[in-house]
């Protein structure tokens, strides 16, 4: 039986009455992420992110509860009712809305698909049938209203986020409720919002399927549903394409250009505690006669420090292709194709966007820089490279980084000390059979695995950091080793320590984690 089920967005969604006994059938059926990967192999696991169903549908013809479910439900295909039955609680399913019995056959009436948690946890997130096979790259939907599942972007946002222990949260155009669902786990008060009321009734049953607490859900625009209400993290992957209409819920926001975006960055300020962070994936355009990191700058809040890496640029060509075969346009009548791409190229011509870039934001609450009694930390970079997520450790630590330079001048610097990151290696370069290296690299192998070229100084410094010694004692051994005036080093380098701590390779002692539950001292022995 090969019936593909079709999504509807006029049928009513499931409720969640029953969904603990639908985990618990789930959960016995090995229904889970590891469970995914054993069954269909790892070449058919990565053809369902290519939107590829045929090796999963060869790899799930027999008759075992899984291969049931991820037919049912990942591959929306319909059952023998008595296979469905073997699988999962199937009266209290038909009963809540999760299938539907037409025809003589059982059918999903929404996505479920296994997610793991960052601790193990195996989740579900729920969403529009159709639209969580491959995430949302080119589901091809035209329908107004459509919940998207797991894709890129979401995951992306959910490593990058600080997780810490925090009262309240805020996640904004909540969608299927992935975010929401990793706030929930160190939050007490999860709020999730969206324009979208259907999405918020996914959000709902991603919960509950994933057995996490319920989050309040507010209908609205923005920041409208939540008043005056402020919170320790606002996390956002709004509709942040930068399209001529707003035809497509799930990724247009219906402003001009990148205003949605702007809107979203410059209100965060306001609805943050101190010390909270709101994360955000954007785009943003590049315009004629503007430097990019000029027009994300003026986007920052008063009082707020910021941290925004460029992932990725794309010509508006480029840009163009990508969202209109998103939504299918592509596979349709080739003038009409021709036009949306014209519509587009003209709004682009219009404005004069040259490309667009795409990345992350994150805004800090800082109480010093609100009081105006700091300067704000704004760092605007450029880093298409490989990265290791989750990144949230990385994210707070390099604010943490950014008040310890704020408040150590070149006096103090020196007269602190540091340790190596441990995962940072030194590479040698130069020409074969060369007696010395033309310059030296540290390379970081984890987190944003950075690297920058140090000189011997710089090199012998920071391989002699473990914590034990000022960084002004470093630099007078090291002026002895070299015969070089000591005074003269210690006027040159610390402009170098800066860039290695600001760059997470090396690391003050007062950051680091207590050790042998004694806290670490924060200097080294009187000069």
């Amino acid at each position: 039986m090969e019936t593909v089920s079709t999504t509807s967005l006029t049928t009513s969604l499931p409720v969640p009455a029953h969904a603990d006994r639908l985990r618990e059938a789930l959960l016995a059926a090995d229904f889970t992420a590891d469970g995914l990967l054993d069954r269909l192999g790892a070449a058919a696991y990565a053809a369902l992110a290519r939107s590829e169903t045929v090796p999963a549908l060869r790899a799930t013809r027999g008759d075992s509860p899984l291969e049931t479910l991820v037919r049912l439900f990942l591959l929306q295909r319909a059952v023998e009712p008595a296979r469905a039955a073997a699988a999962l609680p199937l009266k209290e399913a038909l009963a809540d809305g999760w299938v539907v019995e037409e025809d003589g056959a059982v059918r999903a009436t929404v996505d479920v698909r296994p997610y793991g948690g960052p601790d193990g946890e195996d989740w579900f997130i729920v969403s529009d049938l159709g639209c969580a096979v491959g995430g949302a790259g080119g589901i091809g939907s035209k329908e107004e209203g459509v919940v998207l599942g797991v894709g890129g972007a979401s995951t992306t946002l959910a490593g990058i986020t600080v997780r810490t222990p925090v009262a309240a949260a805020l996640d904004l155009g909540t969608g299927s409720g992935i975010q929401a669902l990793h706030a929930a786990q160190h939050s007490t008060l999860v709020t999730a919002t969206d324009l979208n009321p259907r999405a918020l009734e996914f959000t709902r049953l991603t919960l509950a399927l994933s057995g996490a607490r319920e989050a309040e859900l507010l209908e609205g625009s923005l920041y409208e549903p939540v008043d005056g209400d402020t919170y320790d993290l606002i996390v956002s992957n709004p509709p942040f394409v930068i399209s001529p209409g707003s035809g497509l819920t799930y990724r247009d926001g219906g402003m001009s250009g990148d205003d949605l975006c702007r809107t979203l960055v410059q209100q965060a300020g306001e609805r943050l505690n101190d010390g909270g962070y709101a994360q955000f994936l954007a785009n943003w355009q590049h315009v004629d006669g503007e430097e990019w990191q000029d027009r994300l700058r003026s986007w920052v809040p008063r009082g707020c420090d910021a941290w925004i890496v460029q992932r990725e640029v794309q010509d508006v060509t480029q840009y163009t292709e990508l969202w209109l075969r998103d939504s299918g346009d592509h596979r349709g009548d080739p003038e009409a194709y021709r036009a949306a791409y014209d519509r587009w190229l003209d709004a682009f011509e219009a404005s004069g966007t040259r490309s667009i870039g795409f990345g992350w934001i994150t805004l800090r609450r800082d109480p010093a820089v609100a009081a105006g009694t700091a300067e704000p930390s704004i760092v605007i970079e450029e880093w298409p490279h490989p990265v290791e997520q989750p990144l949230g450790p990385t994210v707070r630590a390099h604010f943490e980084r950014q008040d310890y330079l704020r408040t150590h001048d070149d006096a103090a610097l020196l007269a602190d000390s540091f340790t190596l990151a441990p995962e940072v290696v030194q590479e040698q370069v130069g020409l074969p059979g060369a007696e010395d290296p033309e310059h030296v690299v540290l390379r970081q192998n984890r987190g944003m695995r950075r690297a920058t070229r140090v000189d011997h100084v710089g090199a012998g410094f920071a391989g002699v950091c473990d914590g034990t010694l000022s960084a002004g004692r470093i630099l007078d051994a090291i002026a002895q080793l070299m015969g070089e005036d000591p005074v003269l080093l210690r006027d040159r380098t610390p402009q170098s320590i800066r860039l290695l701590v600001e760059e997470g390779f090396l690391t003050p002692e007062s950051l680091l984690p207590e050790r042998d539950g004694r806290p670490e001292q924060a200097g080294a022995a009187p000069e």
